[in-house]
């Protein structure tokens, strides 16, 4: 599955990105609400995993096509951040049954930072470009 998603880099960062608009833009009354779920902030998490991915993907095509400079990744990171902004944003004024939350921006940036601090400092997402 790994090889595959590098293999498609761009195909998967751009398909995540139109997925998690999607999520974004679903109404109010279609996400499930469970109090337990609120106590260990599930919310939170998902949605800082998902831009985690998001973040990741795109650092995945940076190395793809060899353009894994500095300012380049730190485009893709605020890129990434800002889209998570637009769409807390867009959740307020736009989407129907939404809200914006800014621990959800919160989550959504440090998903971002974490992917950058993985990727940049770790070296995780590291491998041969064809």
């Amino acid at each position: 599955m790994y090889q595959l998603i590098l293999k498609h880099a761009l195909w998967c960062a751009i398909i995540w990105t139109l997925i998690i608009f999607g999520l974004c833009c679903m109404p109010g009354s279609y996400i499930p609400s469970t109090n337990w779920l609120e106590l260990i902030s599930f919310d939170k998490f998902v949605h800082a995993s998902i831009f985690f991915v998001l973040a990741a993907l795109w650092f995945i095509v940076l190395i793809k096509q060899n353009k894994a400079s500095t300012s380049f990744i730190v485009l893709i990171l605020l890129a990434c951040v800002a889209y998570g902004g637009l769409l807390e944003i867009m959740q307020a004024t736009v989407f129907s049954q939404r809200s914006a939350d800014w621990f959800d921006f919160i989550a959504n940036s440090f998903g971002c930072v974490l992917a950058w601090w993985l990727f940049y400092r770790k070296k995780v997402f590291l491998f041969k470009p064809n």
